[in-house]
């Protein structure tokens, strides 16, 4: 029988921004202190593709990186469908630990449901594994992520000491700023987006709609809420979990229900 008393954790890696973006490499370089790292990550832009699958064409791996301690694949394909093809084809076994990221940009408010950052950590979840989405408030092509670091290396090491609670798995978000100020564990700011298609002329003098606009949170004063702390240059970190079942209103549906019938 295989002694796992001394193996390094196995850390997934992967992300939607694509396999060239600096968030990644930023956040392999350290994962691999803590561990051997397979990254799995889109070949091409993936933002906002959630926890979609593709189901009308093959999907496509090819191998980017080798080396001890590392193994790196681009996928055709979204994020879901990267993590979900590694641990079933190409991961010697399951990972310890899936981490997701580092977004370039805010994945703050409701955004979790939309974000292919968090459809890694959701299906993560699906695991049983820690999982950990990281996401940072600059939307340039080449951040400096560097005020992240302190940040991902406090949750990874959790991750790797077994500290966070399975079940659920965390979407966390650092302010772009010189120095974040500390780490606030709260709830996603409820809102909505506005503004959300920008309608413009093409050169043939035919409409098209470009996605745009901005959140605006309902509660924009309460500490309750990521938005409140991440303007306030604080780090935040979001439990989330994949099941999105209304346990609470069980109860009051089945009454309507059963009542009608």
């Amino acid at each position: 029988m295989e002694d796992t008393s001394q193996r390094r954790p196995l850390i997934f890696v992967g992300n939607d921004d694509g396999y060239r973006a600096g968030g990644l490499k930023f956040l392999i370089d350290i994962a691999r202190e803590y561990g051997d790292v397979f990254v799995a990550a889109p070949s091409t832009h993936q933002s906002g593709k959630s926890s979609a699958l593709t189901v009308d064409v093959p999907l496509r791996a090819r191998l980017f990186g080798e080396e001890p301690g590392l193994t790196a694949y681009h996928v055709g394909g979204t994020p879901t469908d990267c993590i979900k093809l590694a641990v079933s084809n190409l991961m010697p076994r399951r990972p310890d630990i899936v981490l997701s990221g580092i977004n370039h940009g805010y994945n703050s408010g409701n955004s979790a449901i939309y974000s292919g950052t968090m459809g890694v950590v959701f299906e993560g979840s699906f695991l049983g594994v820690p999982s950990i989405g990281f996401s940072y408030g600059d939307y340039s092509a080449a951040p400096d992520f560097s005020v992240c670091e302190p940040v991902v290396r406090h949750m990874v090491e959790l991750a790797v000491a077994g500290y966070l609670p399975t079940g659920v798995c965390y979407n966390v978000n650092i302010p772009k700023c010189d120095r974040v100020a500390g780490l606030k564990t709260v709830a996603a700011a409820p809102g909505r987006w506005t503004e959300e298609y920008d309608c413009r002329i093409d050169p043939h003098g035919y409409k098209y709609y470009w996605l745009t606009g901005k959140y605006v949170s309902s509660e924009p004063d309460s500490d309750k809420y990521d938005l409140y702390w991440l303007q306030r240059g604080y780090a935040t970190v979001v439990p989330c979990r994949a099941d999105q079942t209304a346990g609470d209103a069980i109860s009051q549906v089945d009454g309507i229900v059963q009542n009608r019938l």
